[in-house]
């Protein structure tokens, strides 16, 4: 069994400025992927950031809110954290423990801050981590073009140096793809 986990695609990352690179595009490609985790028998979790009060992630307000372009479905989950960090004192490892997962897909916004540091920690934690490529993304930085993030990130993903462990990078199509062919060999 495998989850995906979603982080931070919350309106207040996609209503300003700079803008979030190619935000249709990796909401379509995580809404393909959750489809095909739902028909596995997998599950959804979208981690949603909790800002403090007057914060634009401030809990109750439309910048924290779950993009309304994301499909829900009725047993998805939803895990609220206050750090970078999906898995630092929150029910995650508990949720993904209870479902036996020790697969994770992980999507989401921004590259460099919340999916990193998510990232890290479940290789750290000794989860298989897979990384869609193409289902994540960030804002442009003073010093770096979000592409250019984003390709930097996805390389050093594939590059952690863990002794259980290493992370795929792969596609949302090439995801989906052995998803649907793992269901049908079943």
């Amino acid at each position: 069994m495998v989850a995906l986990i979603i982080v931070d695609m919350q309106v207040g990352l996609f209503d300003r400025a700079p803008s979030r690179h190619d935000a249709e595009g990796v909401v379509g490609r995580i809404n393909a992927v959750a489809r095909a985790v739902r028909a596995s028998g997998g599950i959804v979790i979208f981690i949603q950031h909790d800002g403090p009060s007057g914060d634009t992630f401030e809990p109750e307000t439309a910048g924290w809110q779950i993009m309304p372009t994301l499909e829900r479905g009725e047993n998805d989950r939803v895990v609220h954290k206050r750090t970078c960090d999906a898995f630092c004192e929150t029910d995650l490892s508990n949720i993904l423990a209870q479902h036996g997962i020790r697969k994770i897909l992980v999507t989401g916004c921004a590259t460099d801050f919340c999916v990193d540091t998510t990232i890290r920690a479940a290789v750290s934690l000794d989860y298989d981590v897979v990384v869609v490529e193409d289902g994540h993304t960030t804002a442009d930085r003073p010093h770096l073009d979000a592409v250019s993030i984003m390709r930097h990130h996805n390389w050093v993903w594939e590059n952690i140096i863990h002794p259980r462990n290493q992370v795929a990078v792969l596609t949302a199509e090439k995801v989906v793809e052995r998803m649907e062919k793992d269901l049908q060999s079943r």
